[in-house]
């Protein structure tokens, strides 16, 4: 670990950086990790002028942090951002299912022209290094969310040719004592701290070997269980039996998957595995075949073990998860 620190540390200090979607949550904790390695300055770029004010707060008196309103679809705007630029962390996104789903050129605008812009930006003042932050429902696409991930994905791999959370709502279903909403009895999704989405991003930024995609391996839970365990954790807090809080089955959302996916078979061809993770080489890369011991399978939410209850509440007790969840439900009341 301290060795991996070293290296970061090295090619992290004294660099000017660029985060786009600074003040979102992968953003924010980018930031505050980068603050740790002495770069000369980070340029927390966003749109959002009140989550901009709340994070200054956080840096008052720091000469080395910041902050720039704008969009990355403004491409005038980002470029005045990223002059003298030594290295890019894309955070900014669209990233809500519904909200891409019926918004899809809003979704289009953000993911894949404003990762142009982004790429753009990058090419043009020759930076060093750019690290995207994808989703894992760029895999197999089934939703306009997935789809311009995808296609934000393709554009930054490319370019080296030439994570309210469903966990939020309910907590704020159980916080109501209203019945929590639950699309499939089988559905499972993968999960990570932002802490490890975070670290993800420092070992691709410092390991890339240009257009390469890098893949957490994450623990599977399903989302019944993890209901199950906010009800238990958290009715009593709210004034509510834990027997009271019944599960409503709603149905797929248009697009929705039951399970998620972070590689398909054909991409498992060209991945190469390390301990904590996956390295995805570029698609224009001939495949290379025999990496991995079962690469016909794919990495699927179906074919991995779902974490137990027990496992699950320790998980969200662990590292002040539960109260985060609590802290973003309350500014959804």
């Amino acid at each position: 670990m301290n060795t991996v620190k070293n290296s970061l540390h090295r090619m992290l200090r004294g660099k000017r950086i660029l985060v786009t979607g600074g003040t979102g949550s992968i953003g924010r904790e980018i930031v505050r990790q980068l603050v740790t390695f002495n770069p000369t300055a980070i340029r927390v770029f966003s749109r959002n002028e009140h989550n901009q004010y709340l994070m200054a707060k956080e840096y008052t008196g720091s000469s080395d942090v910041r902050f720039f309103i704008g969009d990355v679809r403004d491409r005038e705007r980002l470029m005045l951002a990223a002059e003298d630029v030594d290295i890019i962390f894309h955070a900014a996104a669209m990233k809500h299912v519904s909200a891409c789903e019926y918004n899809p050129f809003e979704a289009v605008k953000t993911n894949v022209l404003g990762t142009q812009n982004v790429v753009d930006a990058a090419m043009e003042y020759n930076i060093e290094r750019l690290i995207a932050i994808s989703t894992d429902k760029a895999v197999s696409p089934t939703n306009t969310m997935g789809a311009t991930k995808l296609l934000a994905e393709r554009i930054v791999t490319s370019a080296t040719n030439y994570k309210g959370s469903r966990q939020t709502i309910f907590v704020r279903q159980i916080r109501k004592g209203a019945a929590v909403t639950l699309t499939h009895p089988e559905m499972r999704r993968f999960f990570m701290s932002i802490p490890d989405a975070v670290s993800l991003c420092f070992k691709a930024a410092e390991r890339s070997q240009g257009g390469d995609i890098f893949i957490l391996k994450m623990p599977v839970m399903r989302i019944a269980d993890l209901i199950g365990v906010l009800v238990e954790e958290l009715a009593p807090r709210f004034g509510h039996e834990p027997a009271s809080i019944r599960i409503e089955e709603i149905g797929l959302y248009p697009g929705e998957k039951v399970y998620e996916e972070l590689m398909t078979p054909e991409e498992m061809m060209n991945a190469v595995e390390h301990k904590d993770y996956f390295r995805l080489e570029p698609a224009t890369k001939p495949q290379v075949n025999g990496y991995l011991e079962h690469p016909f399978e794919g990495y699927s939410a179906k074919s991995i073990e779902p974490l137990a209850f027990a496992a699950i509440k320790k998980m969200l007790n662990g590292g002040g998860l539960l109260e985060e969840l609590v802290e973003a439900s309350e500014a959804l009341t």
